[in-house]
């Protein structure tokens, strides 16, 4: 009798689905998604920005630069003072030469923060540089 006990707990061990090499294969999987993704950038405020007729979607946009109404300069969700903004761009730069930059300004900032912050980038060397609109 026991042999016969013996033989379909055996065969029950058998029979069973391993599955370690599947979990091992979903793991390996999740670490290629997360370091593959593309993660968002964003300048750290919501920008009330200006309507255009003629904005075009710009895709590759590495250095987002936003100027609040009270015309506060951010960069990488965190306040930059006017006289660091170019070392900023540059170290930005430095790390994508590739770079081009993105000016958010609210509709209610002035034209002086503006031009600041896009001179700023030329000195920096970046001569890409773009203005955020709202699409109508």
């Amino acid at each position: 009798m026991r042999s016969m006990f013996e033989s379909t707990a055996n065969e029950d061990e058998e029979n069973e689905i391993n599955i370690t090499p599947m979990l091992d294969v979903v793991f390996i999987m999740l670490i290629f998604f997360i370091v593959t993704a593309s993660f968002v950038k964003e300048a750290g405020i919501d920008v009330n920005r200006p309507d255009a007729e003629t904005a075009v979607r710009q895709e590759r946009a590495n250095i987002l630069i936003a100027i609040s109404e009270n015309n506060e300069i951010w960069i990488d969700q965190r306040q930059v003072d006017p006289r660091a903004l170019r070392a900023n761009i540059e170290r930005l730069r430095a790390e994508n030469p590739e770079g081009s930059v993105v000016i958010q300004a609210d509709r209610k900032s002035v034209t002086e923060t503006l031009v600041q912050v896009m001179d700023a980038a030329r000195q920096a060397g970046v001569y890409n540089v773009s203005i955020a609109a709202q699409d109508r």
